[in-house]
């Protein structure tokens, strides 16, 4: 912009320019990500990198690996124990992340549309504490009071079965191999419903109220609004709850091996577990990491397509709304 300036009895011309601050580099951004860069090369990338070179050798954990090649992929095809142990993760996979995202949904629809305008917010704010309170508990520390609680003598769920009269429904819940799956999945499902239904009172809190007053007036009841309005609404919430969940069940360890330890006869065993056993009690460290390997392509796999549909997804619902 040019200006003139009056300076004893002359007119000056110059250029001013508009204050602005200085553009900061980009360098000094990089900068920042630099020290989480670093920690996920050391933390991440180099173990996982280590450890699918040792899946590629004959190893006991002392002495000199031996390569073998795709010897233990080969030998991992075709063992049982593995697929019976990654059927056992579907199982989980039910009950840690399509069990508490229906039951998030449901949960999270009470507390915020009749429990807080019923109740009070505090209320509801307590609620969702107590439902998130197995979340901030520590595994190790839940699955010895569930072990406690599911104990075939003496144990408080035996005891109240006895004593509400249904004594004849007691049973060893983590001893049978027929039941043993069951009760920890049902474990899981306490323990993992609690970040579904924070998620989704997050959620619940962007839907615009003017849409329900507006379904309200038209007739709808509370089940049409919610189907109709609040499920489309709160899709990227879901979208996420489902993905996160399931790659927490998929990696599931230490809810197994304090309550079961993989068994009775491997009826809880999970590709985790699995290869724990197989790496420090078996002693076969390039057949473990060979398992683990696996697994982790399996979750990333898995984490790169849920991210992709979500993404088509989210695109999609801006194509629509311009």
């Amino acid at each position: 912009m040019t200006v003139t300036v009056e300076r004893g009895g002359r007119a000056v011309r110059g250029h001013h320019r508009a204050a602005t601050s200085p553009r900061r580099p980009r360098t000094s951004y990089v900068l920042f990500l630099l020290p989480g860069f670093i920690a996920f090369l050391v933390v991440v990338v180099v173990p996982f990198l280590m450890n699918t070179g040792v899946s590629f050798t004959d190893w006991q954990g002392v002495g000199t690996p031996t390569w073998s090649g795709l010897a233990n992929y080969r030998v991992l095809i075709d063992d049982s124990e593995f697929w019976a142990s990654f059927r056992h993760s579907l199982f989980m996979v039910l009950a840690m992340a399509v069990v508490p995202t229906a039951l998030g949904l449901v949960l999270a629809a009470a507390l915020f549309d009749f429990v807080a305008k019923h109740f009070g917010t505090r209320t509801a704010a307590v609620l969702r504490a107590c439902f998130y309170l197995p979340q901030v508990l520590p595994i190790a520390v839940a699955g010895i009071v569930w072990s406690w609680i599911l104990a075939p003598d003496n144990g408080s769920l035996n005891e109240l079965l006895k004593a509400v009269g249904l004594g004849s429904w007691q049973q060893d819940w983590l001893g049978d191999p027929d039941l043993a799956l069951y009760s920890v999945m049902g474990v899981m499902v306490w323990v993992q419903i609690g970040f579904p239904l924070v998620v989704f009172m997050a959620g619940l809190q962007r839907v615009d109220p003017q849409l329900h007053e507006a379904a309200e007036l038209d007739g709808a009841g509370w089940w049409r609004r919610f189907w109709h309005i609040t499920l489309p609404q709160i899709r990227p919430e879901i979208s996420v709850v489902l993905l996160w969940c399931t790659i927490a069940a998929l990696k599931v360890f230490g809810a197994v091996y304090v309550l079961t330890k993989g068994g009775p006869g491997g009826a809880t065993d999970v590709p985790s577990y699995f290869s724990f056993t197989t790496f420090f009690e078996k002693t076969q460290v390039g057949y473990g990491a060979a398992i683990s390997t696996v697994l982790t392509v399996i979750i990333l796999a898995l984490a790169v397509i849920g991210l992709r549909f979500q993404t088509r997804a989210e695109d999609a619902e801006e194509g629509a709304g311009a």
